[in-house]
């Protein structure tokens, strides 16, 4: 047996799900090219496609749409729960208390909900959940989380600002979920599946994995990124501080990956829907404060940004609080997560790997009143 820290280069299963860092294919949804999703498809179409395993036809996705549209709604339980979290929450942890909540009013396996049901009505709802409680202790409004808007990008930006989000917006936060919706065995959806595997319902895999992106080496990386980036006003004083970071040792947040070495795949896609949007407000600063980050880290380190970093710029952007990110990275994940959810069931082990011993040698129990 070999020991691998962070279970580093382990292959710890199978997926016939998404590819991610192959030398031949890149990274893939079920074998479609994550470019050519971003520029031809609509997050419907993917999360169709990682859960039901086909992209629509046409008329599937109409109908997925409105299948979509219409579990919008909170039961007004969960609504009075929404209303007793602390304004000062984090939304992760909004997001995680109220995939539970939902879990107990509406437990899958009653009423015909099965995992399928389950991830539409989260992918569907987690928008209405975040921003309902948004708005209620951030501005004392009990919104109504219905929208006529057809996609899951402009349900969130119209519930978040009351009004009809712009093209350019909506489509570039479809694409942010694209990006986001699926990456193999990272670590929420691994946490997902093994919560899977000893057979524990889908709402609790979603909670766990929820937990796990809560951290800021996993999802939280793009509010940290956003939070750096906001301290220059200038590209100038933005390489004198990473120099600085560097000379340090300091982490910096939204570089490197675990598994991309030569760039993520997803980084140039976000990065020029963030390009455009700043472009469009007429306000640059943060793009070339964040592009010239970027160059400082690959000539000094040969170090290359990853999804979060671009993304920080994009949803800055589009008006999304920097605490509500990594949320926005929930409700694209839980395609995969539910699809790992289900791919597990289908070919279930308990996930129970061994660790190595590192503490003492066996010795004898000492009485309590022999110890010194």
């Amino acid at each position: 047996m070999t020991t691998s820290s962070g279970l580093a280069g382990v292959i710890a299963g199978r997926s016939a799900i998404a590819t991610v860092g192959s030398e031949d294919a890149g990274l893939t949804y079920r074998g479609y090219s994550i470019a050519d999703l971003a520029a031809n498809a609509t997050y419907e179409e993917v999360a169709y496609l990682l859960i039901y395993n086909a992209l629509p036809t046409r008329s599937q996705l109409e109908a997925y749409r409105s299948r979509l549209a219409g579990l919008r709604g909170l039961p007004d339980r969960l609504k009075t729960v929404l209303e007793q979290i602390p304004s000062g929450a984090h939304p992760m942890d909004v997001l995680r208390t109220g995939a539970s909540m939902l879990g107990t009013l509406e437990p899958e396996g009653e009423g015909g909900r099965n995992p399928a049901a389950v991830a539409d009505r989260l992918i569907a709802s987690f928008g209405s959940m975040l921003l309902y409680w948004y708005r209620y202790t951030k501005r004392q409004e009990r919104i109504d989380v219905e929208s006529d808007e057809a996609t899951v990008a402009g349900h969130f930006l119209r519930l978040l600002t009351g009004k009809k989000p712009d093209d350019l917006r909506r489509r570039a936060l479809d694409v942010s979920l694209i990006l986001y919706a699926e990456h193999e065995f990272n670590a929420s959806t691994f946490t997902a599946r093994t919560v899977t595997s000893t057979l524990a319902d889908s709402y609790s895999a979603v909670t766990a994995a929820i937990g796990a992106l809560r951290g800021p080496l996993h999802g939280g990386a793009n509010e940290a990124a956003m939070e750096l980036i906001s301290q220059f006003d200038s590209a100038g004083a933005a390489e004198k501080a990473i120099l600085h970071m560097l000379e340090t040792k300091r982490l910096i947040m939204g570089f490197g990956h675990r598994v991309y070495k030569s760039g993520d795949p997803r980084s140039d896609i976000i990065k020029s829907w963030a390009k455009r949007l700043s472009e469009a407000s007429g306000s640059m600063t943060n793009f070339n404060v964040a592009e010239r980050m970027e160059q400082v880290m690959r000539r000094e380190k040969n170090i290359f940004p990853n999804l979060d970093f671009y993304a920080a710029i994009a949803y800055n952007q589009c008006g999304i609080p920097t605490s509500m990110f990594t949320p926005v990275f929930v409700i694209a994940r839980t395609a995969g997560w539910m699809a790992h959810v289900m791919e597990q069931r289908n070919d279930n082990r308990l996930i129970r790997p061994l660790s190595e011993y590192t503490g003492p040698a066996p010795r004898a129990y000492v009485p309590i009143d022999q110890r010194k």
